[in-house]
């Protein structure tokens, strides 16, 4: 697998008492995140960036405020339409 490294300064990130592990956790969560957000990556890579399964990166995503369903108002329309 090939790997970027990205040099980011420690004391400039990391809080007391925060480890190194739980700041690239989060570091990596973020990234995809907003790779997720902005549409460049899927749902399902997000979360395998972030070691997370899909529906994980899904939940996590919403409780972060990241909208994971992209409908058009004709979309949400028939989304909610009573089925006859």
């Amino acid at each position: 697998m090939n790997s970027l490294m990205l040099e980011l300064p420690m004391d400039a990130l990391l809080l007391p008492g925060a480890s190194a592990q739980s700041l690239a956790a989060e570091a990596s969560f973020m990234l995809a995140l907003k790779l997720f957000e902005v549409g460049r990556l899927s749902s399902g890579k997000a979360g395998q960036l972030c070691g997370m399964g899909r529906v994980e990166f899904l939940l996590a995503a919403g409780r972060s405020g990241v909208a994971v369903v992209d409908l058009d108002a004709e979309e949400l329309n028939a989304e909610f339409a009573p089925n006859v």
